[in-house]
């Protein structure tokens, strides 16, 4: 699994796979799965056996799969937040950056 240098997450991370690497909980470390739905605060990760689990973003650690197939890993806290709103700021700063 080779990781990408980590650039500010973009995405919305819904139907990504993502593997817990670092959480307050112990039980959900190593947790691997689908993103099925992404909120402020939490995920919630569709398993391989069919579990629906709910994470908290923050105070944990996550290996995301890019959609170009490498893993990103990306702290919780940056996550925290509207994903759509996340996207939208990430688009504005892009932006600001391609007039200058």
């Amino acid at each position: 699994m080779p990781l990408r240098p980590r650039p500010p997450p973009p995405f919305i991370l819904a139907g990504l796979r993502v593997r817990v690497e670092r959480h307050p909980d112990p039980g959900l470390v190593g947790l691997e799965g689908v993103v099925v739905e992404e909120s402020r605060r939490a995920l919630r990760v569709l398993t391989s056996d069919g579990r629906l689990v709910t994470v908290l973003k923050h105070s944990s650690t996550l290996l995301v799969e890019s959609p170009d197939g490498g893993y990103i890993r990306v702290r919780g806290e940056e996550l925290l937040g509207d994903p759509v709103e996340r996207l939208k700021e990430y688009r504005w700063r892009a932006g600001r950056r391609c007039r200058k």
